[in-house]
């Protein structure tokens, strides 16, 4: 499956951005998919994930409340809705997928990759 993601920009603190991840190839409905992010002289992070149904999500404890994960397996598509940003939002944002279906919040369970898609938040 080949992952593509977009929607990243600028955003003032407290705005909003809906990152989406477009998939092509094999079929989509049957991996799981994360989003990851990664700001400027620090590792990958797990965002939020969600498994091959859409019937189970998974959030970072540092974006409940504010980021809500989906995906549409007809279009192809899963998507970050992110609300409430903060600057420390700030990151260069990946979605991947896997076939297996476990360790989520592991970036090394992924196989397929997105080529990020840059989120910044000004104060």
């Amino acid at each position: 499956v080949q992952l593509q993601a977009s929607g990243g920009g600028l955003v003032q603190a407290g705005g909003s951005l809906r990152l989406s991840c477009a998939a092509s190839g094999r079929s989509f409905s049957s991996y799981s998919v994360g989003w990851f992010r990664q700001a400027p002289g620090n590792e990958r992070k797990f965002v939020a994930g969600i498994n091959w149904t859409g019937s189970r999500t998974y959030l970072a404890d540092s974006v409940k409340g504010r980021f809500t994960i989906s995906r549409d397996n007809a279009k192809n598509t899963a998507d970050l809705q992110m609300n409430g940003l903060k600057p420390e939002d700030t990151a260069i944002y990946y979605c991947a997928a896997q076939l297996q279906g476990i360790g989520v919040q592991e970036s090394k369970r992924y196989g397929y990759w997105g080529q990020g898609t840059l989120v910044t938040v000004s104060s």
